[in-house]
């Protein structure tokens, strides 16, 4: 098999996920989009494949019998340097993708550390920072930001906020979705309806404290996720404990990753889940 052959298939090998790590706060339709573009790519390079290793038994099996006139091996010859030509683009994509997938991992590692030195002063039962499928996870306890059933952030939890912000401030290619989360039990009836409604206020109150320390709004989206995404049990008052917390997840904009794929996909603005 051809070298470039060789090469298309083994970056045809990297997985969909790994190029949209952040699909769940990307908008469907682009989400969409990539995906088929990239399944695009890789049923192309299968089909060009075929195609360049049958003109070639065609052409070397052929070329000096009569089945095959002159015109016709020219012709031939120049269908396949184009296929060839194609299989190379499609290799320097794939190249191209490669490298930024592995400069965007090695930048969003930087940024957790960066993160995690900013607020090493707060207790692993406060908070914690971790990453996972390429985005940054600062999760904060409802003991640090807020006194039960209240949205109204307590001043240890502006201070986390606030050292959060000025690392923020000098990553201006990160965008930021705060989500809060409750436990499963009813809320009683006061200033909130329900935890959907005290998740939301929480999430929103939190934004504020980072616009007001200097965040773009343009850049942090403000979401309430209820009782519906648990970390642990709501059998044990351990597991509610842990369920009541806010998570800041820092989002990298795709923009420049999406155009490796396809030149006129771009990523939208993360929007609320």
């Amino acid at each position: 098999m051809p070298l470039v052959v060789r090469v298309v298939m083994m970056k045809l090998l990297i997985p969909i996920s790994a190029l949209l790590v952040l699909g769940s706060c990307v908008s469907k339709k682009k989400y969409t989009m990539a995906t088929a573009h990239v399944d695009k790519l890789r049923g192309d390079s299968l089909a060009y494949e075929d195609q360049v290793r049958g003109l070639r038994a065609e052409l070397y099996g052929m070329a000096g019998t009569a089945r095959m006139t002159a015109e016709e091996l020219e012709a031939r010859k120049r269908e396949l340097k184009a296929k060839d030509a194609e299989l190379q683009e499609k290799a320097r994509r794939m190249d191209e993708l490669d490298r930024r997938l592995e400069a965007q991992t090695a930048a969003m590692n930087g940024l957790r550390k960066k993160v995690a030195d900013a607020l090493v002063n707060f207790k692993a039962e406060e908070l914690s920072v971790s990453m996972r499928d390429g985005k940054v996870y600062v999760s904060l306890s409802e003991k640090l930001l807020f006194p039960s059933g209240s949205a109204a952030v307590e001043p240890k939890g502006k201070d986390a906020l606030t050292q959060l912000a000025t690392v923020m401030s000098s990553n201006t290619e990160i965008d930021m979705m705060v989500e809060g989360h409750t436990d499963n039990v009813p809320i009683k009836r006061g200033r909130f309806d329900d935890n959907w409604d005290l998740s939301t206020a929480r999430a929103t109150s939190i934004v504020r404290i980072l616009l007001w320390a200097g965040m773009d709004p343009k850049r942090v989206t403000a979401a309430g996720r209820s009782e519906f995404a648990p970390i642990a049990s709501n059998d044990t008052a351990e597991g509610k404990q842990r369920n009541r917390r806010t998570e800041i997840i820092l989002i990298p904009r795709l923009d420049e990753l999406y155009r490796t794929v396809d030149p006129t996909l771009t990523s939208p603005t993360p929007k609320a889940p």
